[in-house]
């Protein structure tokens, strides 16, 4: 009996490290499949929280917000400090200067005066850089990132998209977009904060 029990024991042993040694699964957020982990400037991020931005009725795209350890607030992810990621996967066709401009409303309605003004120019480049691809296409993906040595790197598919951007400051108006006073999204700010 206690061998039969000894076995028992060492099988339940077996398949949780056989599961623990399993990768993880990704989330999945309006049927869009978000990474749990992803790599940045050779550092690992976790996903912090994912979520689905909606306009009307219609589901634009799906988020995932990468961070080094997970936080609960705008102002801690903000502090944080070390590379940070955003995860734009599109659900639909958007004109890319339609894009920008929801972009750019959202990031004007969550700044003041001083912080508009400290980072204008690296805005004015952020939305220049949309103008150089017509549309985004559902499917396709959009990186920002956050590289302390580096500044804001933006990709699409992979590919870089428009200038380095140095300023921290600049990024941390680009997360207001979605975690500031007036977000893009209510439901999608609460996701990403990592709200279960």
């Amino acid at each position: 009996m206690s061998t039969r029990n000894s076995l028992k024991q060492l099988l339940a042993i077996g398949l949780l490290a056989l599961a623990s040694a399993l990768p993880s699964q990704a989330a999945e957020v309006g049927g869009v499949k978000i990474d749990d982990a992803v790599t940045v400037e050779g550092q690992p991020l976790t996903l912090n929280g994912a979520g689905v931005r909606t306009k009307f009725v219609f589901k634009v795209y799906a988020m995932g917000l990468y961070l080094t350890d997970h936080k609960t607030t705008p102002s801690d992810i903000q502090a944080l400090a070390g590379p940070k990621r955003v995860t734009i996967v599109m659900m639909r066709e958007v004109a890319s200067d339609e894009l920008a401009k929801t972009f750019m409303t959202a990031l004007n309605n969550n700044s003041n005066a001083a912080e508009k003004a400290k980072v204008s120019d690296q805005t004015q480049k952020f939305e220049k850089m949309f103008t150089t691809i017509p549309v985004v296409k559902k499917g396709d993906v959009i990186t920002l990132d956050w590289l302390p040595a580096t500044g804001t790197v933006s990709q699409l598919n992979g590919k870089p998209l428009g200038d380095t951007l140095p300023d921290v400051a600049f990024y941390n108006a680009l997360l207001r977009i979605w975690l500031g006073q007036k977000p893009a999204d209510d439901e999608l700010k609460t996701a990403l904060l990592g709200a279960k």
